[in-house]
């Protein structure tokens, strides 16, 4: 091979190289970046365990939410159809948030319960975010589902 060839080989080798390093690094730090969405029931069976931040999404649990007499801190618990999950949060919640209506949290797990950094409330009684739906439809494959609207309800099988 003369000396020619042989420089251009090695040129396009080594942009190659750089190029897939740079692939390899972006994917990364975008992987870094992105927060999972699971309900409570997927939480428990441990889909969420290789995780450090995710989002749980679900319903606010009827007259679980307990707030500090002397902070800003809140529990509560997130349920879907087959699991509840407890959630710590302190900050300042959205107007919205109450009981019976859907959230999004974003945080981590610690010693069995989600301790969330940021809380998002639905704005209306018919929005349910996609993803938040597409989840809790993907959790209760295999039952019977009865449109009501614009929301699904699970119906109980014979």
């Amino acid at each position: 091979m003369n000396p020619t060839r042989k420089r251009r080989l090695i040129i396009v080798v080594m942009v190659l190289i750089a190029a897939a390093i740079a692939g390899g690094l972006t994917v990364f730090a975008l992987q870094q970046n992105m927060n999972y969405l699971f309900t409570p029931s997927q939480v428990q069976e441990g889909q969420a365990r290789g995780y450090k931040t995710f989002r749980l999404g679900g319903m606010v649990k009827e007259g679980s939410i307990q707030r500090s007499s002397d902070s800003l801190k809140v529990t509560f618990t997130v349920v879907d159809a087959d699991g509840a999950m407890p959630v710590e949060y302190t900050g300042i919640l959205p107007d919205l948030f109450r009981d019976n209506q859907s959230v999004i949290t974003t945080g981590h797990m610690e010693n069995g319960h989600f301790v969330a950094t940021e809380v998002l409330a639905k704005h209306d009684e018919t929005y349910m975010p996609k993803e938040l739906k597409d989840a809790m439809a993907k959790a209760h494959k295999g039952r019977k589902v009865v449109e009501t609207g614009d929301e699904p309800a699970a119906a109980t099988q014979p």
